[in-house]
């Protein structure tokens, strides 16, 4: 069925101007289940090979055999966009969501969506049957025609619901958990209606929600769930200027351990802090010119304020984190299934590395030595190259009468002309002035006015 008329025309496209409100105390949907944590799952890097899980619907082709299409492997030498020497579904072009190449039908078509169901970002529900009798989502509604996933997020928040969906691209509608408990899901690729208000967001489909906690994207709040993910404001769209957001982060445990899924800042001005939620003291700083590092950054600290700043002309994608509580600080449980894997850091370490670290004096030595061994061979080099200018160019040194030239010349004041070998026997015009340089010179050629200036310069200062 068609969507279903909303109870009100609201114009949600003045809602990014009113105050977010606060979020709940954490996700319904585990952040370990997921591979994608952007809306359009640009960061997904699985490995389904098919426009259908488990094997389902049709094979997709190698992006190694695609050069004919406008993305290849060749089209992406730096792997940025995840493409290879493999068939896994991939979005290198900020579409919607992920897609792949197939073989072409008798209808033209040569490529396909691919449905994966780990490709959600937590705090995206899913897609849902929404037939208008009884309506999916049964609380306040509206439409807009610059709507995207976050203008209804915002909006169901400011309500007081649990849930937002959205719905044909233009429509919201605000829901609470009992909703959801009689929902009908629909597959994923029911929601394929673009938001009108963004290219690169999908906002339902026709009869179809797509629903999300009104968490995602708020500017503050209080987590307590033992594990989740926090977003930057207005996520899944761009941070916008002047934001100034905390989140209270406290999972049962002594110690937290965060992963930075995305993070993408528009410059310096724009910072992230770390702070103990029980002294104020700062323990971590990002920035755009600082990012966090690559894999899980532990704490020894049961409970953080994390504040968010940007400036006046901050724009960008922002972060996505997954946190969760430690019982011990010295526990490193096995991360939770479908999680990546990646190498643990040290506590209170921000960086990986895979071999030890100098200690800080034998590290200062060795840059002095490293130093110091360079600029002697620096130093030895100019010396041999001057050895051989000088001696494969048997440089003649002639008395001349006026300021230099490229030949002996008349005149009160004493200067200098130079001449090299002539290479490979080519006839050169004798320069005037006296004979016997005349005879001298026949076999030589006069150096360049910038290599008679330099040589001068030496020759004076011995």
């Amino acid at each position: 069925m068609g969507t279903r008329a909303p109870q009100g025309l609201l114009l949600l496209f003045l809602l990014p101007l009113l105050p977010p409100v606060g979020a709940s105390a954490g996700s319904l949907h585990s952040p370990g289940l997921s591979e994608c944590f952007q809306v359009n799952g640009a960061d997904y890097r699985g490995h389904q090979n098919s426009t259908g899980p488990r094997g389902a619907g049709r094979p997709c082709l190698y992006w190694d055999q695609t050069q004919q299409h406008s993305y290849s492997s060749a089209s992406d030498p730096q792997g940025r966009w995840g493409l290879g020497a493999h068939n896994f579904c991939r979005n290198p072009d900020g579409d919607v969501q992920p897609w792949c190449y197939v073989a072409e039908t008798e209808e033209g078509i040569y490529w396909r969506y691919c449905d994966i169901p780990t490709c959600h970002m937590p705090g995206y529900l899913g897609c849902f049957v929404d037939s208008g009798a009884p309506p999916a989502l049964s609380g306040p509604s509206g439409t807009s025609t610059k709507l995207t996933v976050q203008v209804c997020l915002r909006f169901c928040r400011m309500k007081g619901y649990q849930l937002a969906g959205v719905e044909a691209g233009y429509a919201c509608f605000c829901g609470s958990e009992s909703d959801l408990a009689r929902g009908r899901p629909a597959p994923a690729t029911d929601c394929d209606q673009i938001c009108f208000g963004h290219p690169g967001q999908l906002c339902g489909g026709d009869g179809r929600l797509g629903i999300y906690e009104v968490s995602v994207g708020s500017c503050q709040g209080n987590w307590t769930a033992p594990q989740g993910v926090i977003y930057s404001p207005d996520f899944p769209d761009e941070y916008g200027p002047d934001r100034n957001c905390s989140w209270a982060l406290g999972p049962p445990g002594a110690a937290l351990e965060l992963t930075f899924r995305l993070f993408e800042l528009a410059d310096p001005r724009d910072r992230l802090e770390l702070r103990d939620a029980a002294s104020g003291g700062l323990i971590r700083a990002f920035d755009g010119a600082r990012p966090p590092p690559a894999g899980p950054l532990r704490l020894r600290a049961a409970a953080l304020l994390l504040t968010f700043r940007s400036d006046a002309r901050g724009h960008a994608q922002g972060f996505a984190l997954t946190y969760r509580g430690l019982q011990d600080a010295a526990d490193d449980p096995a991360p939770p299934k479908g999680s990546a894997q990646t190498p643990a850091v040290p506590l209170d370490e921000a960086n990986v590395s895979c071999s030890p670290r100098p200690r800080a004096p034998e590290a200062a030595m060795g840059a002095r030595v490293f130093s110091s061994v360079t600029a002697v061979s620096v130093l030895l080099l100019l010396l041999l190259w001057l050895l051989r200018l000088l001696r494969g160019r048997t440089c003649l040194l002639a008395p001349g009468k006026e300021p230099p030239a490229l030949g002996p010349s008349q005149g009160p004041a004493r200067s200098w002309a130079v001449w090299y070998h002539r290479p490979q026997g080519v006839t050169l015009p004798c320069p005037s002035g006296d004979a016997h340089t005349e005879s001298l010179t026949a076999s030589y050629r006069p150096l360049s006015a910038s290599s008679q200036s330099s040589l001068r310069s030496l020759i004076s200062a011995l």
